[in-house]
């Protein structure tokens, strides 16, 4: 598995955990290696993973700002209402097409691996077309 679709799958894993209200987004980071170290037969602990920790740090402090981009595109539906899980990969997603490097054809497909693998059967569509015009009000063709 390339490295940098592992870290997406781990950011996800730690926001995931992050938005349900109960620990800051440092002890959600950690919380989430304690596990994997803990899962892992080999006593040393997991190396740092950078990709990760800069996406969930990035999407943590710029959620707000993110989420007005996806609801001002997820037409009747409110933010609240849309599944954790969801809601998670849309903000990774756009955090990442508007604040890094990644080409925004790379990070949709991305998150709809994210979608398919770790929501429902509709939700790759659902984030497809939302992450879709959020890309081309960045880059009108």
């Amino acid at each position: 598995m390339p490295a940098r679709h592992r870290s997406r799958q781990r950011a996800l894993q730690v926001l995931f955990s992050w938005d349900q209200g109960t620990k800051s987004i440092e002890d959600s980071i950690s919380a989430f290696y304690e596990t994997l170290d803990s899962e892992e037969s080999d006593p040393k602990p997991t190396p740092p993973d950078p990709f990760m920790e800069t996406l969930v740090r990035g999407t943590a402090s710029k959620a707000k700002d993110l989420d007005q981009k996806i609801e001002a595109k997820s037409n009747n539906w409110r933010l609240e209402r849309m599944p954790s899980v969801d809601r998670n990969i849309l903000r990774l997603a756009v955090y990442e097409m508007t604040h890094t490097d990644s080409p925004a054809p790379i990070v949709i497909d991305e998150a709809l691996e994210l979608a398919r693998q770790f929501s429902t059967d509709d939700s790759a569509s659902f984030v497809n077309g939302i992450l879709d015009a959020i890309r081309r009000d960045q880059n009108p063709t």
